[in-house]
Formats: structure tokens, C-alpha cells, sequence
């Protein structure tokens, strides 16, 4: 027979475990952590991620490992030996992951940031319209098991697990996409092979993101024109004479069919701009600080209920009310967000 909860004391203490840096409030500091933990909280999982919280940041954690799909741990608990702890994700397949490569390849402002070891709040959106979310959207897409006894899913210890996951994210962002599947290494060489594929594609995205050639001070190079007469200026594709002056009157199209017919891949901006119309200089004047396309919209945020911290709390003890306390609270969130949601109510002709 298995032994009870109540022959467990205490958990044993243990040095040199993987402490969280978080020592009070919430833990994550980048966007792509504070939106796995909020994705977490999400799932109204109470008492359990408070006290995973906890043991994250007594150090109880002994091991944390990421691979494509899968999250293993090692966290000790009240018992000599620590328990094996593994969080189950789907990788993508591999051309899921081509897909995707492509799109980030096609615009320079992903492959820079990428590039740079960061990830922009933009690559969500961009993942989930290629149907292939980042984060999990429910806690059944979360393959998760614990080798202690509690029936609990998850237990205190899975919990610790996924607050240090959080803050490896911090760590290194690329965590989370080699949870899905793709290394950084993987990732990076593919958007450079992308990006440097077409003849003179090293040039076109200047020295800090193609695979050779030299940059100058504004990242960009020259590259001859078929007939020596002029050049294209690597960073959008426009053709200049010798003198550096520009062509004034051509537009996104004439300049995206230059670069094209140079050998210069059409990528980013001059990808966006390629169906615009030409504009006059006047024009672009009053243009200029107006966007050529529609901006992205803001990343998506979870819908919650107003009453999604007090699940998370847990009912309060007797001497401050106890659970009667937390239904008067939870009836009182919800008013509060009725009256958030509803819309300003229009005075009517006696009251103005």
C-alpha cells in the first residue's frame, strides 16, 4: 500500500538547485515569459501554481532540460529521492517550420531581431496566422506527468517547473521555440541561407544579416548595375546615379523592378511597397510620416474573468471571512466588470 500524505513532511532542502531570480512578485520579465505565465494563470489552476511559485524559488528544482516537444525536470520533494517531472508540448513538423522560415526570412524586421538573439512581440501574431500558435491554448495541449503522489495535475513540482521554464524563456528566448522544434542554431543558419540565397542576396541585407560582405556605417553595400552606369543601394532597392542622388521620380514599383532586375532579391520593405503606386515628391512630403502599410496590430491578449485572481488565491481562512467572503468578492468582481464592459449611457434631452 502506498504510504499517506501525512507520513511526508516538509521538502528536504537541497543546495545548489536552480533558484529562481524572482524573490517576490511575479516571476518573468519578457513578453514571451510574462505571456507564458499569464497563459499558465489562465488555466485557473489556484493553490497549486502558488505553492510550484515557492518551491521555484527555494531552489528545489535540481534539473531543467529543453528539447523539441518535450520539458524534463528533476525537483525535490519530501522524500530522499526527487521526483522526474515531464511537460509535453507538440513540436511542429518540419514544414510547418519552413513555412514559417520563410515568412521571418521575407521581412527584415523579423530576421534582424531574430538575428540580434531577441524576439518581437510581432512574431506571436505571426506564428498563429501560419496555424502554429506559440503558447498552448488550453492545459490538455500540456502532456504532463509527476513521479510524486500527489493526483494533482499539476502538482506543486510541475509547477516549479514551469516558473523556471518561464525565466529560462528570459534567459534565452530560443527556449521556447526549441520547445516547438527548432533550435536557434537551426533557425538562424536557415534565415541566413534565406536571406542569402539569390545572387547578391548577402549585399542586399547588408553585413549584419546576410552571410559575407562587408557593410558600411549605415549596414548597407553597392552593388554594380548590369551596365556599369549605376548602382543599387543595398537596403531598399532604389537606383542611384553615380553622384549618390536619387531617382525622384521612381516610385515603390520602378524601385523593386530595379532591384529585382540587379539580382537584388525583393525582401522587407521593398517587398511591402513592390504594388504601391508612384507618388510625387510633393506628395511624399505631406506622406511622410504616414505609414506605406497597415501596421500589425497589437499582439493578442487572453480574455479572463474578473474574478480569475480570487481562483488563483484560494478560499480565505476563517478569522477573514472564510469561503462566504470569497463569494461575496466574486459577486462583487463581477459587477465591477459588467460595469467595465458596459457602455457610457447617453443623457437624454430632460437631462441636458
Amino acid at each position: 500500500m502506498s504510504p499517506g500524505f501525512d507520513e511526508y513532511g516538509p521538502p528536504v532542502r537541497v543546495e545548489g538547485g536552480l533558484r529562481a531570480r524572482s524573490t517576490r512578485g511575479a516571476i518573468g520579465q519578457s513578453w514571451w515569459s510574462r505571456r507564458f505565465v499569464e497563459v499558465l494563470e489562465s488555466f485557473a489552476l489556484g493553490s497549486r501554481l502558488t505553492r510550484g511559485r515557492a518551491y521555484a524559488r527555494r531552489g528545489q528544482v535540481l534539473r531543467l532540460d529543453v528539447s523539441p516537444g518535450t520539458v524534463t525536470a528533476e525537483v525535490q520533494g519530501s522524500r530522499p529521492r526527487p521526483y522526474p517531472v515531464r511537460i509535453g508540448l507538440a513540436a511542429y513538423p518540419e514544414e510547418t517550420w519552413r513555412r514559417i522560415e520563410a515568412e521571418l526570412a521575407g521581412q527584415a524586421f523579423f530576421s534582424a531581431r531574430l538575428l540580434a538573439g531577441d524576439l518581437p512581440a510581432e512574431l506571436e501574431e505571426l506564428f498563429a496566422d501560419a496555424g502554429a500558435p506559440l503558447f498552448p491554448a488550453a492545459i490538455d495541449e500540456l502532456d504532463q506527468s509527476c513521479g510524486c503522489p500527489d493526483f494533482a495535475v499539476p502538482c506543486k513540482h510541475l509547477a516549479a517547473t514551469f516558473y523556471l521554464l518561464a525565466e529560462a524563456f528570459d534567459a534565452d528566448p530560443f527556449h521556447l521555440l526549441h520547445w516547438r522544434g527548432r533550435s536557434r542554431a537551426e533557425l538562424l543558419d536557415r534565415l541566413r541561407t534565406l536571406r542569402g540565397a539569390a545572387p547578391g542576396g548577402a549585399a542586399a541585407t547588408g553585413g549584419a544579416l546576410g552571410t559575407g560582405g562587408s557593410s558600411g556605417t549605415g549596414g548597407s553595400s553597392e552593388t554594380d548595375g548590369p551596365d556599369g552606369a549605376g548602382d543599387v543601394d543595398g537596403t531598399d532597392g532604389r537606383a542611384t546615379d553615380r553622384s549618390g542622388r536619387g531617382d525622384a521620380d521612381a516610385g515603390p514599383e520602378s524601385a523593386a523592378g530595379a532591384g529585382a532586375a540587379n539580382g537584388v532579391p525583393v525582401v522587407g520593405a521593398a517587398r511591402a511597397l513592390a504594388g504601391l503606386p508612384a507618388v510625387e515628391p510633393d506628395a511624399e512630403l505631406d506622406r511622410f510620416w504616414l505609414a506605406p502599410v497597415a501596421l500589425p496590430d497589437r499582439p493578442p491578449t487572453l480574455a479572463t474573468g474578473p474574478e480569475l485572481l480570487l481562483r488563483q488565491l484560494g478560499p480565505p481562512g476563517a478569522a477573514v471571512g472564510g469561503p462566504g467572503l470569497a463569494e461575496r468578492l466574486r459577486r462583487a468582481y463581477r459587477e465591477f466588470g459588467r460595469g467595465e464592459a458596459a457602455p457610457p449611457r447617453e443623457a437624454d434631452d430632460g437631462e441636458r
